[in-house]
């Protein structure tokens, strides 16, 4: 089976490349360079030609080192996560494509909060209250699924630009032929390099806390992958290693297992983050990835996968450098 994968330079992209690899998979890694897939008569005469029997889209805008940078490059980020998506879609469409995209659970703010009271969505997990709570009880906290509405997009704002794009995409494309939407959690694993939660930190000269969700990337990229060859139905599937944490909860086990040679500091809350440290809102959200396990796929807990990713940190060659992020630009990955 032919696999074309768009994006293959990308984080996540390479992570599919290294696994389709691992398993011996027929794939072309297709560039830019070589065929402009973001033109759609390009890309149109490219898998008429070759005929995928199954096309990846792990292409797309994010920011450096944060969403923070696609505020300033919106029309790029438009054009990367909203109509790129659209230009794949009907082309698969049109050939009569299975395919994938990949996208974010960062469409998404807060939890379903389920106790003697039952159950109500809480969108703001960061309240002092809320965070308590989460402490003393996370087991209260439920995700959401894949038929929950995002409440974190341009149609239940606030969200940030890559959100909004993100959650506008999907709506656009969620009914156009055989397809899925795999949407990831922020990612991490033992590589350092941006977008990697573990690269963001220890970069970052003051941390954001918040309670979320998160996807191991390797084992995230394996639970995709193992959908299509188990031929699981067509549509929705968030890939997220199951539990929640909190980004102090990862600190500390940065600091047990890495030992870094520095000492990590919080804003002090939402208020202060927001109006020093960050130019747009950040989706803090809690996914069900119960549809996903229902399919016989077995995903490590949050907390095995963090620990086990920082046990095999390998550092870059170059020291890292703590800054407050530098909002800037970033243009198509792939």
């Amino acid at each position: 089976m032919l696999t074309l994968l768009l994006g293959a330079t990308g984080y996540i992209g390479q992570a599919f490349a290294r696994e389709l690899r691992r398993r011996g998979a027929c794939f072309i890694p297709l560039t830019r360079n070589a065929v402009d897939y973001t033109c759609f008569e390009q890309l149109f005469d490219y898998i008429r030609k070759m005929k995928p029997e199954f096309v990846i889209n792990a292409a797309g805008c994010v920011g450096k080192p944060n969403v923070d940078a696609c505020e300033l490059a919106r029309e790029e980020t438009l054009w990367g996560n909203t109509l790129l998506p659209q230009t794949v879609a009907r082309v698969c469409l049109m050939t009569n494509t299975p395919w994938a995209h990949i996208s974010t659970g960062n469409i998404y703010s807060g939890a379903k909060l389920v106790d003697s009271s039952g159950a109500r969505i809480v969108r703001n997990l960061n309240t002092p209250e809320m965070r308590c709570l989460f402490e003393l009880n996370p087991q209260l906290f439920r995700g959401f699924s894949e038929k929950d509405e995002p409440n974190f997009s341009f149609r239940n704002p606030p969200c940030n630009f890559y959100s909004g794009t993100k959650a506008l995409a999907e709506e656009a494309v969620a009914k156009m032929g055989q397809n899925y939407i795999w949407r990831l959690a922020t990612p991490f694993n033992e590589t350092d390099r941006l977008p990697n939660l573990f690269s963001k930190l220890q970069r970052y000269s003051k941390i954001y806390d918040h309670v979320g969700s998160f996807s191991q990337l390797d084992d995230s990229v394996r639970a995709c992958l193992d959908l299509r060859e188990r031929h699981a139905p067509y549509g929705i599937y968030h890939v997220a290693n199951p539990g929640a944490v909190t980004t102090r909860q990862i600190v500390t086990m940065m600091q047990c297992i890495l030992k870094p040679d520095r000492i990590f500091e919080f804003w002090k809350d939402d208020e202060e983050f927001h109006r020093e440290g960050a130019r747009a809102p950040r989706a803090n959200g809690i996914l069900d990835v119960s549809k996903l396990l229902a399919t016989g796929i077995r995903m490590r807990s949050v907390e095995e996968a963090l620990e086990d990713s920082l046990e095999r940190w390998q550092r870059a060659a170059r020291p890292i450098q703590r800054r407050q992020p530098r909002l800037e630009p970033l243009p198509i990955v792939g």
